[in-house]
């Protein structure tokens, strides 16, 4: 069967459809994942009892297991202790009324938040220790020498691994047909099914996952080149 180049062509607004669905899970995880990984980190660097010897657990068991067990897991997880909660409330509720996209963002997220927490480590670390007790000289606690201090400047140092983790949630994002969320992959098997052109479907959804990639990888650039002009500024 040959490539057809005009049906790939009237294809690519019917796979664009699904792009906004795989931009937002990207950035919600990015976004809850900045949280559990900013978390992670304070545990770890203050040496939180308890909480540091399972951030450090947590961290290892998920960056050393694949995604799609983690979204299994993560699906089957939160079916069994919704099943208890409702059990336990006494709701008539069924397993049918959970959103399939709350499974891709919990998934996604709890993903992102391992990696981005080592991120965020030797982000941090890459500051000089001067800098905090330079702040602690002029009055400033350490949510406020953090805060306007260390990290802005760790963001700069930071802001390529932050790009690249956040590129690998979009492309990541495709695993999220295997929990019925209609994303650009999942998108183009549909229409792949429907007209039995797996190729021509496959092939655009490639090129419109490389396209977003490429402009958001040229987004980061501007943004890591706007930020350092002003790395100086917020030293002290």
């Amino acid at each position: 069967m040959f490539f057809d180049v005009q049906y790939a062509i009237k294809q690519f607004p019917v796979i664009l459809e699904a792009a906004p669905m795989t931009l937002l899970i990207a950035v919600v995880a990015m976004l809850l994942g900045m949280v559990i990984g900013f978390s992670l980190t304070l545990c770890r660097m203050y040496r939180v009892p308890i909480l540091n010897r399972l951030a450090i657990l947590y961290i290892s068991f998920i960056r050393g297991t694949p995604i799609l067990v983690q979204i299994y897991v993560t699906f089957f997880g939160i079916q069994f202790l919704f099943q208890l909660v409702a059990r336990a409330m006494g709701w008539n509720a069924s397993l049918g009324s959970i959103p399939s996209l709350l499974y891709a963002f919990a998934a996604f997220s709890i993903n992102a938040g391992a990696f981005l927490s080592e991120t965020i480590r030797s982000a941090l670390s890459s500051v000089e220790a001067g800098q905090m007790e330079a702040a602690y000289s002029v009055g400033l606690s350490t949510v406020q020498a953090m805060r306007r201090i260390i990290i802005p400047q760790a963001l700069v140092s930071g802001l390529p691994n932050f790009g690249n983790a956040f590129l690998l949630l979009i492309k990541g994002s495709s695993l999220a047909f295997t929990v019925m969320v209609v994303e650009i992959l999942s998108k183009a098997k549909i229409e792949a099914g429907a007209g039995y052109r797996y190729t021509e479907n496959f092939v655009v959804a490639s090129i419109i996952y490389w396209g977003m990639c490429f402009v958001f990888e040229k987004v980061f650039v501007l943004l890591e080149n706007r930020l350092k002009r002003y790395k100086h500024e917020i030293t002290i």
